[in-house]
């Protein structure tokens, strides 16, 4: 997605060198909290936050914390089942095919926006257009829109458009619409909870700039008052029509900028959720909080990334290098050390979460993914080293990174015989870091990872590594694995598709333009003052769940 590219990573006083000896896990909580009594259905609850990257246009929005709002203030033609992850009709009564290839799309009547108004296909169309519309730069539309007839007219790869909107859309009534891909795509419904197709009010287009000061949305919540850098007033939304009613009388959403000060807050009281657990935490917050802390696998990996861009890292040479750096991270000794087993070494790039069914293959990176300091030396050397002679780690400082990144890099460090050939490089906060990632400035690595969208496994795949897609931080470009991803879109068999997706993927074990490092588990922790938290698949509280205690 919002790809956890703010990823809830937790930081804290953690001894650096990779001891032999392994820190003992303090255990896991599953499941929600039980209720302890009879609930406030008034009460306020307040959860941590991170101020989002972009303004809360659907389209423009691929990170967590902005995504987290948008899944609040907005329902789709789809939901995602907050304990399965299964796709489910939300605002849509059905989505139709007969060929895998043209839908027709029908919305449930009566459906409002928090201003009154009233969702209409238009509502969808016209957001769908405007966001792929090239002249707005939006951040969120490849690869999501790119399956949908007339894309490349309004959103050319050069040049200026020959339309503004696409032609595989049609608007048959208020509460019908079409769409005709340009091929078949047999899981396309499934990607339709997604936030980048979420429908916009007629607001939007008449006064953006009023719109973006205070979203208008159609979902459970509604923006009550927005303080940037500080606060988010989330109250329940009187127009919703949807399924997932609040059990709370809003949400707080508090901005941190140290996992170590919202974790005070939690233990004192003055924090309710807390999704930025700190790694100083995972040891004790069993006990801290007497139980009340999940610990549960969700759709996330994390990953370092190359610029691609830079010519020193885009070489046959460099691809051995990158190859070697993989090989030389000890991921088993930084799970358990830094992270208390609330990560586990990657095997590949997607997440155990999807299963075999959804296209997860264990071990499918083999030895690329295995720590071996001979080996790695030897490919590092045979590359010709590091370019520039130092590695370098770029990462949001705001959030809790740099003692897994000084892990990572004493790891290598070590492997090479040189305590200075790797080293972090903090960048103030995460809107700052994700600017650098976005305007292709990085000169060396850079932290990434990846919050699944949808549980597919071409979620993990286009949208990061398909030549020019939108969350294709690394500039990677491979023409074998772009036509696999093609291939893989236009099957009609879900079998069939995996399998080319599986192929895809094999070509990034032989590339390696991004190192797996871990999947990641949701974490969170909760005050007494609260009952009824638990995390969806996606690693996301599920608000509107939560009550507050009497």
């Amino acid at each position: 997605m919002r790809g956890a590219t703010q990823a809830k990573f937790a930081a804290g006083a953690i001894v650096i060198a990779l001891a032999a000896t392994a820190c003992s896990s303090s255990g896991s909580g599953s499941g929600s909290s039980g209720s302890s009594g009879a609930a406030n259905a008034s009460g306020v609850v307040r959860a941590w936050w991170g101020d989002p990257q972009n303004p809360l246009i659907p389209t423009d929005t691929n990170e967590v914390n902005g995504g987290a709002v948008l899944n609040m203030i907005f329902t789709g033609l789809k939901s995602y089942d907050p304990k399965t992850a299964k796709a489910m009709n939300a605002n849509a009564e059905s989505v139709t095919t007969t060929d895998q290839q043209n839908f027709t799309i029908k919305l449930k009547p009566g459906w409002k926006f928090s201003d009154g108004t009233t969702v209409t296909a238009h509502s969808y169309v016209d957001a769908w257009n405007w966001g792929t519309y090239l002249p707005n730069g939006q951040n969120n539309t490849d690869p999501f829109f790119t399956a949908i007839k007339g894309y490349t007219d309004v959103h050319p790869a050069t040049g200026a458009p020959t339309a503004k909107t696409m032609s595989g859309l049609k608007v048959i009534d208020d509460n019908t619409f079409t769409v005709a891909l340009t091929h078949k795509f047999s899981t396309w419904p499934d990607t339709l909870g997604y936030s980048a197709f979420y429908p916009l009010p007629q607001a939007f287009f008449t006064n953006k700039a009023a719109w973006e000061a205070k979203p208008i949305g159609n979902g459970p919540y509604v923006i009550q008052s927005w303080t940037h850098s500080q606060q988010m007033q989330l109250r329940p939304n009187p127009t919703y029509s949807g399924d997932q009613k609040p059990k709370n009388g809003g949400i707080d959403l508090k901005v941190y900028t140290d996992a170590n000060a919202a974790y005070a807050d939690l233990q004192s009281g003055n924090l309710d959720v807390d999704n930025g657990l700190p790694n100083s935490a995972l040891k004790t917050v069993q006990t801290d909080l007497n139980g009340r802390y999940i610990n549960e696998p969700a759709g996330i990996n994390q990953t370092i990334s190359f610029p691609l861009y830079q010519p020193g890292w885009n070489t046959a040479n460099a691809k051995l290098v990158r190859q070697g750096l993989s090989m030389a991270i000890d991921r088993p000794t930084i799970t358990k050390q830094i992270f208390n087993d609330t990560r586990t070494p990657a095997t590949d790039w997607t997440s155990p979460v999807l299963g075999d069914a959804g296209g997860y293959k264990e071990g499918l990176c083999g030895d690329f993914c295995t720590y071996n300091p001979t080996k790695a030396k030897q490919l590092i050397t045979q590359g010709g080293g590091i370019p520039g002679g130092q590695l370098t780690i770029s990462y949001n400082a705001d959030g809790p990174h740099k003692e897994w990144v000084d892990a990572v890099c004493n790891s290598i460090n070590n492997v090479l015989g040189n305590n200075k050939a790797c080293v972090g490089k903090p960048v103030g906060t995460f809107a700052d870091f994700r600017n650098q990632v976005t305007k292709k400035q990085e000169t060396g690595a850079f932290r990434t990872g990846w919050q699944m969208d949808y549980p597919l496994i071409q979620d993990f795949l286009q949208p990061l590594y398909y030549t020019n897609a939108a969350s294709n931080d690394s500039h990677y470009s491979n023409k074998t694995f772009d036509s696999l991803v093609d291939q893989a879109n236009a099957e009609g068999d879900t079998t069939k598709a995996i399998a080319d997706f599986r192929s895809a993927e094999q070509q990034l074990v032989t590339d390696m333009p991004v190192i797996p490092l871990w999947y990641q588990n949701g974490t969170a922790g909760w005050s007494s003052k609260v009952s009824n938290v638990t995390l969806d698949p996606f690693s996301v509280p599920v608000y509107t769940d939560i009550t507050v205690n009497k």
